[in-house]
């Protein structure tokens, strides 16, 4: 009904995949689910950049920028260029994300919008 195959959701729903933004459109949709509440419950710091809100835990420094561009399988599986970490670096100088998964979701962005244009 998606169009993507019952093992690719089945990714999505074990939490090893987050579903791009055109298929969270569709899964919403075909569901009859709010998109921008889908969104947030995939991305819950999306919620916290909308609102503003995105303020580290007390007493907790938000180091989401180390874990990411450590985690050497979740560079490869997701393919991430070196040019790409340096433009993630340079998202996150401008302001601290918390959590490693948000870099995924914004890099994810950034190749939509460039594939768009183009």
């Amino acid at each position: 009904m998606v169009g993507v195959k019952a093992s690719h959701i089945a990714y999505i729903e074990n939490g090893q995949r987050n579903p791009s933004l055109p298929l969270l459109r569709r899964l919403a949709d075909t569901l009859s689910l709010d998109r921008r509440e889908l969104l947030f419950l995939i991305h819950p710091d999306a919620k916290r950049l909308t609102e503003g809100n995105a303020e580290p835990v007390k007493g907790r420094k938000p180091d989401g920028w180390r874990e990411f561009s450590s985690n050497r399988a979740l560079l490869r599986r997701h393919q991430v260029t070196p040019a790409e970490l340096k433009v993630l670096r340079q998202v996150n100088s401008l302001s601290p994300v918390s959590n490693p998964r948000s870099f995924v979701f914004i890099l994810n962005s950034i190749r939509m919008a460039a594939n768009n244009g183009s």
